[in-house]
């Protein structure tokens, strides 16, 4: 396993893969699971809750995720081409934060529940109920499978200055 760089929407080249398309990927081979594991030991470094294989510079459709509350065993998950087969009408707002968009916390409003498919680690489908911040986390990390930041979500203006705090924060490090 290794610590991948995350990409960050400070730097051009950067943000222009983030605002990529990710495609789905044929199996879950041996390789992939080395991804995966890669960007789950990438999260936990950070530290995060959600990551999405762009955000290391792939663009293939998977998203580790673990939602273990601290002092909790962790609870690593692994989503491999997923897809939201049903969204709710109500909605649930939420303050996110993106490994990707380092610093920044917005108030992002999301369908409240969401059923989605998927294989998992072992390449098994899956099909699940997602609700409160499950729902929200599987949603923001599925939006950068489609070239989509949380910070897309919110005004020019909140997005400009998201991006302007990013940049500024790196140059003062």
């Amino acid at each position: 396993m290794a610590i991948r760089r995350i990409l960050t929407v400070d730097n051009a080249a950067d943000l222009a893969v983030l605002k990529q398309v990710s495609k789905d990927v044929p199996a879950v081979d041996d390789a992939l699971r080395g991804l995966m594991d890669d960007m789950l030991e990438t999260m936990y470094d950070a530290p995060g809750i959600g990551l999405a294989a762009v955000q290391v510079g792939e663009l293939v459709n998977v998203i580790v995720m673990d939602l273990a509350r601290e002092g909790e065993e962790p609870a690593p998950r692994y989503f491999v081409n997923p897809k939201i087969t049903w969204a709710s009408e109500e909605l649930f707002e939420y303050e996110e934060g993106c490994l990707s968009v380092p610093e920044v916390y917005d108030a992002v409003e999301r369908p409240a529940k969401v059923k989605i498919s998927y294989l998992n680690y072992q390449g098994e489908a899956v099909e699940e109920d997602a609700e409160e911040l499950f729902a929200v986390c599987i949603q923001h990390e599925m939006d950068h499978l489609k070239g989509v930041l949380f910070i897309d979500h919110l005004s020019r203006l909140k997005r400009d200055r998201a991006i302007s705090k990013v940049k500024k924060a790196r140059r003062a490090a």
